[in-house]
């Protein structure tokens, strides 16, 4: 029997994909903007629970670690019951961790805190999938287009949730507790959303429908290896170094609003160029957008080690976002036409889990790097940013290996 693909959409059919992106990008812009938020307090707020400075960083692990634990079971909800289904459950999540996060703040419980850090992490896999909903509906040549939009829905996030972090961090006694009940209102009102949102349920399967490859079939395939590795390298170490950014920043002698404000220009780096890199994807070819974002990527490491400036950060963490942009879009590009249609639950459930499994390494790393490694935080800042390059070059060799490998192979 020959194995023949769902059809893909056309050109015009892209104004039903381009309604799903406008509904995408906004819950991209409220919903995404809890993640700063907590990205710039968790680990400030972790330290100031945890007995032992070396898991300061934890809070942000466990929400990594929830993620990567529930992205295999979301995507096989979305491919049941349809995108809305799983968005519905990402948002409740993110309401339940910003509800125990705020009770673990309040009694001052380090492993109760933590908890409400894991059940963010369901928000966090969920969110993950905007990018791949957004071409589900999308013809080929929209495709990479829909999902760049779809990433820069991140502009406004980056702006709302440290602007939140400032206004809601000391609102109460209780530090940080106003932070996290300013998620909880963010999720309640953000899933009303997905009500709008127009993806059809995947069909059932017929019984003599192709079943597809198995996960060790998919992950094998060069191309979906290479995209896989490309993807982890540029979102674990972004996450590398950001969860450590504001206890560098705090340990060197700043304030938290200039925390935030750094965190602030860093997210606007990971999301401001999602205008351009679909169309830039297009017209130079994936692999180049990939290996420009490792490039940066490296360079951001290089800023990052010649100072402790203020102005180094803010460079470096611009450098950071903007080699995670090309690096991981590009990335998630390459993966989304190198399977079926009939594979995508299986495949994005296991590229999650494969890539929040190297960002919640990365994350545990973080802590102990910045704050067990040295002396000093400039001897830790140091320690995370060196700890980026041989992770680079497996990402970079592997890139290079898949576009000198013959085509006929």
């Amino acid at each position: 029997m020959t194995m023949t693909a769902a059809p893909t959409p056309s050109p015009t059919d892209d104004s039903r994909a381009k309604r799903n992106v406008a509904v995408l990008v906004a819950a991209q812009a409220l919903l995404g903007a809890q993640m700063p938020m907590i990205f710039t307090i968790g680990g400030l707020a972790g330290q100031s629970l945890a007995s032992n400075v070396c898991l300061a960083t934890l809070p942000i692990s466990l929400i990594v670690l929830g993620s990567m634990l529930t992205a295999t079971p979301i995507s096989a909800i979305m491919q049941k019951w349809g995108r809305r289904s799983g968005f519905l459950i990402g948002s409740a999540g993110g309401a339940a961790g910003g509800l125990v996060g705020a009770y673990g703040l309040y009694l001052g419980s380090f492993p109760i805190f933590l908890l409400g850090s894991f059940l963010t992490g369901i928000y966090m896999s969920a969110q993950g999938f905007y990018r791949f909903a957004a071409a589900d509906t999308a013809s080929e040549a929209f495709r990479p287009k829909a999902i760049s939009y779809v990433m820069a829905g991140g502009l406004v996030s980056a702006v709302i949730g440290p602007q939140l972090v400032k206004a809601t961090s000391q609102a109460f006694v209780v530090p940080f507790m106003g932070t996290y009940l300013t998620v909880i209102a963010i999720n309640i009102i953000g899933s009303l959303l997905f009500f709008f949102i127009n993806i059809p349920k995947p069909e059932a399967p017929a019984e003599d429908a192709p079943k597809g490859r198995t996960r060790w079939e998919l992950i094998t395939t060069p191309r979906i290896a290479v995209a896989v590795i490309c993807a982890m390298v540029s979102y674990a170490l972004m996450n590398l170094v950001m969860t450590s950014t504001p206890l560098a920043v705090v340990g060197c002698g700043y304030t938290e609003g200039d925390a935030a404000d750094v965190v602030t220009s860093h997210v606007l780096a990971m999301f401001a160029p999602s205008f351009f890199t679909g169309h830039l994807i297009a017209r130079f070819g994936v692999e180049k957008i990939v290996a420009t974002g490792l490039v940066i990527l490296a360079g951001a490491g290089a800023v990052a080690l010649q100072g402790v400036d203020i102005g180094n950060f803010f460079i470096a963490l611009i450098l950071l976002g903007l080699g995670w942009n090309f690096g991981f879009i590009g990335a998630t590009t390459m993966l989304a036409g190198a399977h079926e249609p009939h594979e995508r639950g299986r495949m994005q459930g296991l590229n999650d889990l494969l890539v929040f499994g190297g960002v919640t390494v990365a994350s545990l790393a973080s802590g102990g790097l910045m704050n067990c490694s040295g002396g000093s935080p400039t001897e830790g800042w140091t320690a995370v940013n060196l700890a980026m390059g041989p992770f680079l070059v497996l990402a970079g060799g592997a890139l290079i290996w898949l576009v000198l490998r013959p085509k006929e192979a």
